[in-house]
């Protein structure tokens, strides 16, 4: 019975859809109705023939199915997460402010959303992973622009040794060579076989043959990596280890190794620029409180990062000017403010000294 008075229902639907095409197509040729007509009969008449029955509830499946698909992508979300603090994020164990810290999220750090539920995010950050407050966090378009801004692409050498040479072709200059683990700042994809990177503070060219490219933010720390990191410290200022990976110690002289690595070609204020953000961290309470701290910690800097700043510690083959410009701001001396992250220019607004921009 239902089913009748549906059909019956749908009829005059028809009817009235084909009396009023029927007007709005006086004017229109007459091909052009006919196929007009015959294609919107042709397609209620799927809908309402009880011969069609097994096809029309494919077609009803199959509607419902690309309604629910296209919600979801509606729906869908970036699971990119990044910090929005002015100081250090704890992060906990469970979604709670009583629950206990597993760690710090630092200011700009970044990572991937895992599960989000009554105004919080588990997250996994690095080897951090737990639950924040969404009330400091960013998610979708407004993370995509935060890690863009304070993020950069790295590429990571994958063979023995790697040329980095003046053009991007095989038959240009050597101007450099890379070990396996080394790391660089890419400038630019000049195409699917060459990437421009910082070099030393020139432009160079490496073949993406026998690279990795990642995108890199920073990362928070676990309260056991904390301790590990300020152990270490400890001790390297006890003992005034010289091995080969040293955290700690003389901070001068770190700090020296890092402007070394990051603004060894460009001019004092170059390196005074480099040393300044470093003490620019270490004076907020969004980044850890000590130079070692903010070097090492999640990864901040690409040559602490592929290990070249303990090599150069170790070696003491540092610039006198890098040791200049690091005791100038550690006594306070700064030409960029109280910014606390730089670039190579090109890219970002800010203040722009030698080759680099600082914000």
């Amino acid at each position: 019975m239902l089913k009748g008075r549906f059909i019956s229902i749908l009829l005059s639907s028809l009817i009235l859809c084909l009396v009023l095409s029927g007007m709005f197509c006086l004017n229109a040729e007459a091909t052009g109705q006919k196929e007009y007509l015959d294609s919107l009969s042709a397609g209620i008449a799927k809908i309402i023939d009880p011969t069609t029955g097994s096809a029309d509830e494919e077609a009803i499946e199959e509607l419902t199915r690309m309604s629910e698909s296209n919600a979801l992508q509606a729906e869908e979300e970036s699971d990119l997460v990044m910090v929005n603090v002015q100081q250090a994020l704890n992060v906990r164990v469970e979604a709670s402010e009583e629950s206990d810290k597993v760690g710090l999220l630092y200011k700009d750090c970044g990572g991937r959303i895992l599960e989000r539920k009554d105004g919080w995010t588990r997250l996994k950050s690095g080897d951090l992973i737990g639950w924040a407050s969404d009330e400091y966090l960013l998610f979708g378009e407004e993370a995509e622009a935060m890690a863009d801004d304070v993020g950069n692409m790295i590429v990571t050498i994958e063979t023995d040794i790697l040329r980095v040479r003046s053009e991007p072709n095989t038959d240009a200059e050597v101007i450099g060579l890379l070990t396996v683990d080394d790391e660089l700042e890419i400038i630019d994809f000049v195409d699917n076989d060459w990437i421009s990177v910082d070099y030393q503070d020139e432009t160079g060219y490496v073949s993406t043959e026998f690279v990795a490219v990642d995108f890199h933010i920073d990362e928070g720390e676990t309260l056991a990596a904390i301790k590990k990191r300020e152990e270490e410290e400890r001790r390297a200022k006890l003992t005034a280890n010289q091995g080969a990976v040293v955290v700690g110690g003389d901070d001068l002289r770190l700090l020296a190794a890092l402007i070394h690595c990051e603004a060894g070609g460009e001019t004092y204020n170059g390196k005074l620029a480099v040393g300044a953000v470093v003490m620019n961290r270490v004076r907020s309470g969004a980044y850890p409180n000590t130079i070692s701290g903010v070097i090492f910690a999640s990864g901040q800097f690409t040559p602490a990062m592929s290990g070249k700043v303990a090599r150069v510690y170790t070696s003491g083959n540092i610039a006198s000017g890098c040791y200049e410009a690091a005791q100038a701001a550690i006594n306070g001396e700064t030409n960029v403010g109280a910014a606390t992250h730089f670039r190579r220019a090109g890219n970002h607004d800010g203040i722009l000294i030698d080759n680099q921009v600082f914000w």
